[in-house]
């Protein structure tokens, strides 16, 4: 089992320095308004079944990563079924003290103005005494300073050991610089190598806030399968693409979140410990870069459209 690295958060905490992201709990549904009654009930026994094969596989998926060597899970109170996680958990007979657990203010909770009320809400259905890091998900325009003021408040009241952002760019961070009183630990921003963000990285570092990757494997982009320089490192490593890739992050300082429910893969995903790119090779990967954004801008952004 590989044995995961720390690093040291600006408000002393500890973090591991890969991650894994589970994501909401994926089922097949069947919906009918004209069906007959007959074919409702056959719905709601599909529907039924599906959940619970599909709780399952997600759960157990989990206890994996965990058996593994993850202990650093990137997880949100809006994708509901925060129990699976705990219960993942338990399974793998790890203490909770030793995972670090993440979850995120939602979109609609900063409109609402519930962000306290949505934090103890998600905590409770969890089973939870406390989350490890707490952000908002996105900086949403006109609510992002209160939300965050909010975790401040959690913060200072033993319910969060840290408190971070997602998707800032550095004029709303320099905002919470002005405004509040803390520091975020962690700024989450998409990065890979079509979409580097040195600019934004560089800044973070210079205030002492750590990046954590989310979208560090660019999907799988067919741009970076197919890249000579990635494939040449492949090569000479005997590693794949992908853990040249998450290894490059590492190496800058990054803390990358992929996903996958697959075993192999979860595998493959932290056994990056035991090679190292030279410097020539980060700046050869650094080039790949060609500013090509996957997911959302924040300054361009109806954050009514996304949780």
């Amino acid at each position: 089992m590989p044995n995961i690295p720390i690093k040291t958060l600006n408000n002393g905490l500890k973090i591991p320095v890969i991650g894994i992201g589970p994501a909401a709990l994926q089922f097949n549904t069947w919906h009918s308004r004209k069906a007959s009654i007959p074919q409702r009930i056959i719905n709601r026994v599909h529907n039924k079944v599906s959940f619970e094969i599909s709780k399952k596989k997600y759960i157990n998926s989990l206890v994996n990563a965990l058996n593994v060597g993850y202990r650093l899970i990137d997880y949100s109170f809006s994708y509901g079924n925060g129990e699976l996680i705990t219960e993942a958990i338990s399974k793998s007979n790890i203490n909770r003290k030793d995972v670090f657990i993440t979850s995120r203010v939602s979109n609609n909770q900063q409109y609402n103005h519930c962000v306290r009320d949505g934090f103890f809400k998600g905590l409770e259905s969890m089973g939870l005494e406390y989350i490890d890091l707490y952000m908002f998900h996105w900086p949403v325009t006109d609510c992002y300073l209160e939300t965050y003021k909010e975790l401040e408040s959690l913060y200072k009241e033993g319910y969060v050991k840290a408190i971070g952002v997602a998707n800032c760019h550095q004029h709303h961070l320099q905002k919470i610089f002005d405004e509040c009183e803390i520091i975020p630990a962690i700024n989450q921003i998409e990065v890979h190598p079509l979409f580097s963000q040195k600019e934004l990285i560089a800044f973070c570092k210079k205030h002492t806030i750590e990046i954590e990757s989310y979208t560090p494997l660019a999907r799988n982009d067919d741009r970076l399968k197919s890249n000579k320089i990635l494939k040449a490192l492949s090569l000479k490593y005997n590693k794949t693409i992908q853990q040249i890739i998450l290894r490059w992050h590492i190496q800058l300082g990054l803390i990358p979140i992929p996903r996958s429910q697959n075993p192999l893969r979860q595998f493959q995903n932290i056994d990056i410990f035991d090679f190292e790119l030279t410097k020539e090779e980060i700046d050869s990967i650094d080039s790949i870069n060609i500013n090509s954004r996957l997911r959302y801008d924040p300054d361009n952004l109806d954050f009514t459209s996304i949780g």
